[in-house]
């Protein structure tokens, strides 16, 4: 499932506690999709603490608590980790994070509160959601298959890599453009991960944010290619810097802004090139406020001036994406809209 379904899942999963109807979901997919990421993204976006608990890093009584003598009985102590809503507040997320790690005692320690929401005297509060996530045993991850009775405790979710979701967070979360431009033009590289080579780096959402905090470190310098290809691997790495290299022929980025006339680029990178720098142009004008629908609309004009217009399309789709609806507003979006309709709805 793409990860913007995904997180629109997690999302009513989380809603659905104040109503009695929640399922806990577990989230399974290779290593780098950003399974964790999803869960932490709900928690921001409804301001609410996540407790990520690393179930391969714990023995059962991490869970269960220790024993105490009370008088003629034995009682347990509640591990602090767990959600309370005294000291954590009444809505939250508990995360069970690896959980295809955790040996068969930890997992099966479990049980109780994942299906029951408690564990023997402590309960989960009503307003958190349970969700969990784990690597395939084919992932080349230290990993155990799940038993049947924790499995049937779950909704579960196989999360796929989707390059528009993942265009769409990295403008939102500012990943330079001249990544965002590499991966339109070669979009396979998103995720590239053959487990029989076992590779130690490889492409991933994960390993290409490594890859953008790279080139805010190295950018430009002798070691930026070797720390590219320290982050994802050594062809892609080689790929990116050569992609870098050759964005000296981008056209005049503030020209277009200007509203002069500056032709597209012939070759297919530099075009994917400009039209994610300028999605990134149009990025910090709405976040400046001033003068961002002027900018919009000379993104607009722009796009229509390409050769392909299937370009043009994917440029404003993304402009679409990063900005929001106040793009329809703009008096050069009709227009652009007409002139590709047939694209739009036929291709």
């Amino acid at each position: 499932m793409r990860p913007a379904n995904v997180t629109t899942i997690l999302e009513r999963e989380f809603q659905s506690t104040a109503e009695g109807h929640h399922t806990p979901v577990m989230l399974w997919g290779p290593p780098g999709v950003g399974k964790s990421q999803m869960v932490a993204q709900v928690g921001e976006r409804h301001k609410v603490p996540v407790i990520d608990i690393r179930l391969s890093q714990m023995e059962p009584s991490d869970l269960r608590g220790i024993p105490f003598r009370n008088g003629a009985s034995v009682e347990w102590a509640i591990p602090s980790l767990l959600p309370d809503a005294e000291r954590h507040g009444p809505e939250g997320i508990l995360f069970l994070d690896e959980i295809t790690s955790a040996p068969p005692s930890v997992s099966a320690a479990a049980y109780q509160l994942i299906l029951d929401r408690r564990l023997g005297d402590y309960k989960v509060p009503d307003g958190w959601a349970i969700f969990a996530a784990g690597n395939r045993q084919g992932d080349r991850g230290v990993t155990y298959a799940m038993p049947a009775p924790l499995a049937n405790r779950f909704s579960h979710i196989e999360v796929e890599t989707h390059l528009d979701d993942w265009v769409s967070w990295a403008y939102a979360h500012g990943i330079d453009e001249r990544i965002i431009g590499f991966l339109r033009f070669r979009p396979e590289l998103l995720f590239d991960f053959d487990p029989a080579h076992n590779p130690v780096a490889f492409p991933t959402p994960r390993s290409w944010e490594f890859a953008h905090r790279a080139l805010q470190k190295f950018g430009g310098g002798p070691l930026m290619v070797d720390t590219f290809q320290a982050c994802v691997g050594p062809a892609p790495g080689i790929e990116l810097g050569a992609f870098i290299a050759n964005l000296d022929n981008l056209p005049d980025l503030d020209a277009i802004l200007r509203g002069e006339s500056v032709p597209t680029p012939k070759e297919i990178d530099l075009q994917y090139a400009v039209a994610s720098a300028l999605v990134g142009r149009a990025v910090r004008a709405r976040d400046l406020g001033e003068g961002r629908q002027e900018v919009y609309g000379r993104i607009l004009d722009y796009a229509a001036t390409f050769r392909q217009r299937e370009m043009g399309v994917m440029l404003v789709s993304d402009l679409h994406r990063a900005v929001g609806s106040e793009l329809f507003s703009v008096p050069q979006f009709a227009p652009w809209a007409k002139q590709v309709a047939d694209v739009m709805l036929y291709n």
